[in-house]
C-alpha cells in the first residue's frame, strides 16, 4: 500500500489550505477518501489530483471546466481530450518526493525543540509550509526535514536560523527544479508541448510520460551529486581558511 494521509497531512503535502481540500471534495473534484471509523484516509492519487487541479488552474481552466473534465474522464467519455488531459496530468504531477508527514502534539514538538519554540518561529514554520495545524496537533510536512531541523538545534543552531536557512534552501531548490525541467522542456519535449494535448497521439502521450518518469531519478542523482561535491569544496575551503588564519599549514605535523 502506498502512502496514506489524513486531510491535514494531504493539504500540507500539496501546499494548499485544508479548506481548499474540503471545498474540492464538496465540488467532487477529489475522489472520496477511504474511511476507517471517523478518520478519512487519502492516497498519493488524491495528492496527484490536487496538483493536477493546480496545474489546470494555472493554465487558465476554471473550476467548473475542471469539474466537467473530471466527470468526463471518470465516466469514460472523451470530451475535448478529457481522458488524455487528466490522465497525463495525474501521471505527470505524481510526487517526486517521498516525504512522510509527521503528526506532533505540542508536548512532542517541545521535546524536539525545547525553548526554541516561540510564536515567531512557529509563524515562520507555518509560512514556509513546514508545519500545519490540525486541531490541537501539528503536522510537519517531512519527517526527514523535521529530523534534520531537530538535529541542527540540538547541535547549537538556533531554530530561527534553521528556518531562515530552510527558506533559502527552498528558493535555491525551486531555481534548480526550474533549470532541470527547462532542459527537458526545451530540448526533449519542445515539439510535443507545442501541440494541444487533445491532438497528441497515444505514442506522443506515452513519450511525455516516459520522459518525465526518467527525469525523476536523473534529477535526484544530479542534485545529490552536485550538493555532495559542493559540500566537499566548501569544507575544504573552510579548512584552508582556518589554517591560514592560524598560520598553520594543512597536513603539517
Amino acid at each position: 500500500m502506498g502512502t496514506e494521509y489524513r486531510m491535514t497531512e494531504l493539504a500540507a503535502a500539496a501546499g494548499v489550505p485544508v479548506r481548499t481540500v474540503r471545498f474540492y471534495r464538496e465540488r467532487k473534484l477529489l475522489q472520496p477518501p477511504r474511511k476507517e471509523g471517523r478518520i478519512a484516509w487519502y492516497t498519493d492519487g488524491h495528492l496527484a489530483r490536487l496538483r493536477t487541479i493546480a496545474a489546470l488552474l494555472d493554465r487558465g481552466h476554471t473550476l467548473g471546466g475542471i469539474a466537467e473534465l473530471i466527470t468526463a474522464f471518470e465516466s469514460g467519455r472523451d470530451v475535448h481530450g478529457a481522458a488524455e488531459l487528466l490522465g497525463i496530468q495525474d501521471t505527470l504531477v505524481r510526487p517526486f518526493s517521498e516525504e512522510t508527514p509527521v503528526r506532533l502534539t505540542p508536548e512532542e514538538l517541545a521535546d524536539r525543540f525545547g525553548d526554541e519554540i516561540s510564536p515567531q518561529n512557529l509563524a515562520a514554520a507555518l509560512d514556509i509550509g513546514y508545519v500545519a495545524i490540525d486541531g490541537e496537533e501539528f503536522v510537519h510536512a517531512s519527517r526527514r526535514l523535521l529530523d534534520v531541523s531537530a538535529a541542527l538545534v540540538e547541535n547549537g543552531v538556533p531554530l530561527s536560523a534553521v528556518l531562515a536557512a530552510g527558506r533559502e534552501v527552498r528558493r535555491h531548490a525551486d531555481a534548480l527544479a526550474d533549470l532541470f525541467t527547462g532542459l527537458i522542456r526545451d530540448h526533449v519535449l519542445a515539439d510535443v508541448l507545442d501541440t494541444d494535448v487533445a491532438d497528441l497521439s497515444p505514442e506522443q502521450l506515452t513519450h511525455v510520460v516516459e520522459t518525465v518518469e526518467r527525469l525523476r531519478p536523473m534529477a535526484k542523482s544530479v542534485l545529490e551529486a552536485e550538493v555532495a561535491m559542493a559540500m566537499d569544496r566548501r569544507i575544504h575551503a573552510e579548512l584552508e581558511d582556518w589554517h591560514h588564519r592560524h598560520g598553520d599549514t594543512p597536513g603539517a605535523p
